[in-house]
């Protein structure tokens, strides 16, 4: 038993050395690059891929054939990844969102150029650099070296300090004379040396394929997550500890129902963690700012195409006769990329897991199909099944902003594929699915698909174009200022993750019907991460990108080469900074060039429910509010004031006072420490939210302009008018609100994406009347105003006030808070001073 513990541990040391490995990979590499690369595993396989072929196919020595791998093609695959793909992204201002889907492109082109240099086959003799036995010791020492001079360069050499300071700031270590681009491509050069040696040292103890390596080292992501890609102490620990634990796994054997759910857990304990680490640990990434961004442009969809795009899938009814084995799985494609349209295209989700919804959708209509119901009343059974589990996996998942977010769909991607998908104990003895009675033949089914995937878009194309399409793109757009609009984003999110989950488990159905077998292997996470990337490359606000890319997908796998499709649109996806969306060759551009309409006539409807003239108490009150921010910075030490109904209150100060975060405390933006509370007439509403404080009649302006550059000035007004205070008569509202603004002549078709800043300022102000509040807190409304509107806001903000608003200014604009102001507050050092 001893020697067996022994034998074990050795082996788990030795897994856990090589995902060691890849966390120090990932971490320098995000930490000077600012990347979260998805695409290591992939540069893993390739290099796996070359050593093989150096050794076993063309006979060299296995030592230099190993440094020439892991010094020279590994380090030289990371500078061309940065100059060719991440370099230019960077020099573009790209946020993490957009590096992230550039990572996953090269992850997607790796593979498919794997599959056509090698073949889609598994290898199982890579040579090993360990020797007989696999002893641990090389993949240990290989992970205390690396870490040792990673510590060493970061903290005692200039290479290290210049490191530091592009992490810490990267457009202020630029001014200093750091070479930033340098530091980057530093970063993934040793970033890819790690993925090399990781997949080196992983080969021989996996069977050696394009798909299943990259897979197995993103699975070992875990460790890097849960250091929070920051810890190298953390990530090797954890990985030792994880890989240990695993092999001790294999040596229990309980009998009954556990025996195969330990044996999954044992052989899966990365994925676990994984998960684990993506739902329950702080996230990496931040709040709004690394979100996939709205679509550059506005584009209107001819109507032409639409008929011709029927036409396209009618097609094979006309011409290919009774085989449509593989026009079949067409439009069931088409379904499942349309959830990603939902969820990544209108929600703006980095969803990478949705071949899992589909891969469930495809198991739970089987098994209801295998238990007697019909198919029909079986798909249409599975549909919500996943739908439900879609909501259970998308509650701890929407808590994660971005980059956090992307890992949580692909954490819960590989779990539900690992976990349910593959598993005997799900899977064993199931029956080819049936079709339809009445849909048995190729061109029934596919008839019955083609209705299917009408009533999807039309649902889809309704609900983009309704209230919940609106609030959808509002929080793509622009989070913080869709809430303070009054947008339910948690309840919105469940909704689009749920929908999308139910339209992919309603593909998937339809796909495993479709080809009469149901395999696990059609909706393995890699697929999952081709489907996004092409709805990227496509343009995933565009009901045309299911229409395009299911065609396009099969079409190159069934008639190109292996790997063909992974190729072509991996290559697509890392060009996504450069090139439009290929949907927009198809479409036109929407938006008009129009001036905007006068400033509002004196004496314009009022948008209040306060009678005019009310005076008496105190609608908002702030008492000993403090607030420090996460870097240890106090920017509120007890702050207490109160905002009498029906006046102007203006707070001046200098910048860095605290003026921005006294205004996030009362909208509900930020929350104050224990002790300090917000009062709405008399009422605590400190732990409200900054949606609920909004319906509650508070409505706010930010610092900068917050709009939602994707819709036009009379769609972010709408959106106030339908989240706000008032929900009654939102059509009403958003016309008073736009005259009341000047904003009711052409510009209200206009995009705000583009705008002059003076202009988005009366669209901020319009969308936060619009609500029909009691409460109006503006900050610096006048920024940017030229007099005369600078003029009008004094008028507007009196004629407000008259009409009962309860208004509170932050300005810099002496003339405006002397000509508008009943009282003045002065705030210096996150205290007010008067």
């Amino acid at each position: 038993m001893a020697s067996l513990t022994y034998e074990l541990t050795l082996a788990g040391l030795a897994v856990g050395g090589a995902a060691a490995l890849t966390g120090i990979g990932l971490i320098v590499t995000h930490r000077a690059t600012g990347v979260l690369n998805l695409a290591h595993g992939a540069v893993a396989m390739v290099c796996a891929y070359a050593l093989r072929q150096l050794v076993v196919v063309w006979g060299w020595p296995l030592w230099p054939a190993a440094l020439v791998t892991l010094l020279l093609l590994a380090p030289g695959l990371g500078l061309l990844l940065d100059r060719a793909v991440f370099r230019p992204l960077a020099r573009s201002g790209a946020g993490p969102a957009r590096t992230l889907v550039a990572s996953t492109g090269v992850f997607v082109l790796l593979v498919g150029a794997a599959v056509l240099l090698w073949g889609p086959g598994a290898r199982d003799d890579a040579p090993s650099l360990t020797g007989p036995g696999d002893a641990p010791w090389l993949p240990l020492a290989a992970v205390l070296a690396v870490a040792c001079l990673v510590t060493a360069v970061t903290r005692w050499t200039r290479f290290g300090r210049e490191l530091r300071a592009v992490v810490d700031n990267r457009p202020l270590a630029v001014l200093a004379g750091v070479d930033a681009d340098r530091v980057a491509a530093a970063g993934w050069a040793f970033g890819a040396f790690t993925a090399g040696l990781t997949g080196v040292l992983l080969a021989p103890y996996v069977r050696l394929d394009p798909y299943g390596l990259p897979l197995l080292v993103v699975e070992v992501m875990a460790v890097a997550v849960i250091a929070r890609m920051r810890s190298l102490p953390v990530a090797i620990g954890s990985a030792l500890l994880i890989g240990v634990t695993q092999a001790q796994l294999t040596r229990f054997h309980p009998e009954g129902w556990a025996e195969p759910l330990l044996r999954s857990v044992g052989a899966n304990l990365f994925v676990l963690a994984l998960l684990v680490a993506a739902l329950v640990l702080p996230g990496i990434g931040g709040r709004g700012h690394d979100a996939l961004p709205p679509p550059a442009r506005a584009d209107r969809t001819p109507p032409a195409v639409w008929p011709l795009a029927a036409g396209c899938f009618l097609l094979p009814l006309a011409v290919a006769g009774q085989d449509l084995r593989t026009a079949v799985q067409v439009p069931a494609l088409a379904i499942v990329l349309l959830s990603l349209t939902v969820v990544t295209g209108r929600a703006g989700g980095l969803a990478l897991g949705q071949a899992a919804y589909a891969g469930l959708g495809a198991l739970f209509t089987v098994l209801l199909t295998a238990a007697g119901l019909p198919a029909l009343a079986a798909l249409a059974l599975a549909v919500p099944l996943t739908g439900a589990a879609g909501l259970l996996t998308a509650g701890p998942a929407i808590r994660r902003h971005g980059l956090a977010l992307a890992l949580a769909t692909l954490a819960v991607g590989v779990a539900v594929s690992r976990f349910v998908l593959t598993q005997p104990y799900a899977t064993a003895g199931l029956p080819a699915p049936l079709r339809p009675a009445a849909f048995t033949t190729d061109r029934a089914y596919y008839v019955l698909e083609l209705l299917l995937l009408t009533a999807a878009l039309l649902l889809v194309a309704a609900l983009r174009r309704g209230r919940t399409g609106r609030a959808l793109a509002a929080l793509r757009d622009h989070e913080p200022a869709a809430e303070a609009a009054g947008v339910a984003a948690t309840r919105l999110k469940l909704l689009a993750f749920t929908l999308a989950a139910g339209l992919a488990a309603l593909g998937g159905g339809l796909l495993t019907m479709g080809v009469q077998a149901y395999d696990p292997t059609a909706y393995d996470p890699l697929w999952g991460l081709l489907w996004f990337a092409a709805v990227i490359v496509l343009g995933a606000d565009n009901l045309l990108t299911p229409l395009l890319a299911a065609p396009l997908l099969l079409a190159l796998d069934s008639a190109g080469p292996a790997g063909a499709a992974a190729l072509a649109i991996g290559l697509l996806a890392t060009q996504t900074g450069r090139i439009p969306p290929l949907t927009s060759l198809l479409t036109r551009p929407a938006h008009r060039r129009d001036r905007p309409g006068p400033p509002a006539p004196d004496g314009a409807a009022p948008l209040t429910d306060e009678p005019a003239g009310r005076t008496a108490g105190v609608r908002l009150r702030a008492e000993g509010l403090r607030f420090t921010h996460p870097g240890g910075v106090t920017a509120l030490r007890d702050v207490a004031l109160a905002l009498p109904t029906a006046r102007v209150t203006a707070l001046v100060g200098p910048n860095g006072a605290g003026k921005s975060t006294l205004f996030d405390c009362l909208a509900g933006a930020a929350r104050p420490r224990p002790g300090g509370r917000v009062l709405l007439d008399g009422r605590d509403i400190t732990r409200r939210t900054a949606h609920a404080r909004a319906r509650l009649g508070i409505a706010r302006t930010f610092q900068r302009p917050a709009l939602f550059p994707s819709l036009t000035v009379e769609e972010n007004v709408r959106v106030g008018a339908e989240h706000g205070h008032r929900r009654d008569h939102p059509a009403a509202a958003t016309e008073r609100a736009l005259r009341l603004t000047g904003l009711a002549g052409p510009v209200r078709a206009r995009r705000t994406a583009g705008l002059p800043t003076g202009l988005l300022r009366r669209v901020e102000l319009a969308r936060a009347l619009a609500g029909r509040p009691h409460t109006l807190l503006l900050d610096e409304p006048a920024a940017g105003l030229d007099a005369a509107e600078a003029e009008a806001l004094s008028r507007l903000l009196a004629a407000l006030a008259a009409d009962g608003l309860t208004v509170l200014v932050v300005e810099h604009d002496p003339d405006l808070v002397a000509g508008t102001a009943a009282a003045v507050h002065t705030m210096e050092g996150g205290r007010l001073r008067s």
